[in-house]
C-alpha cells in the first residue's frame, strides 16, 4: 500500500489533527487518512444511464424509458 510523508505541518495543524482524532477515537494517522479519503471521493456518483436519460430529455424529449424482457430462456441442455 503506498504511503505518504508530509513535512513541515505547523505545530497548530498537527495539534488540531491530534484533538480531532481523539474526538474521534482514531489515531493521527488514522484521522488523515479518513481526511483525504473524504476530500477526494466524488460526492455522487454519476451512473451512466441516467446521464445518457438526461441529455436524451435535454436534447429533446427522447425517452430512453425501456420496459426490460421478463422472458426467462432455458439453459442449454447439451445431453
Amino acid at each position: 500500500m503506498p504511503s505518504v510523508t508530509v513535512r513541515q505541518i505547523s505545530e497548530e495543524t498537527h495539534r488540531a489533527l491530534r484533538l480531532r482524532a481523539a474526538r474521534h477515537g482514531r489515531s493521527t494517522e488514522a484521522e488523515i487518512r479518513q481526511i483525504l479519503d473524504a476530500a477526494v471521493k466524488p460526492e455522487q456518483r454519476v451512473r451512466l444511464g441516467t446521464l445518457l436519460a438526461g441529455i436524451g430529455r435535454e436534447s429533446g424529449g427522447i425517452d430512453l424509458e425501456i420496459e426490460r424482457d421478463r422472458f426467462v430462456s432455458k439453459p442449454i441442455d447439451f445431453e
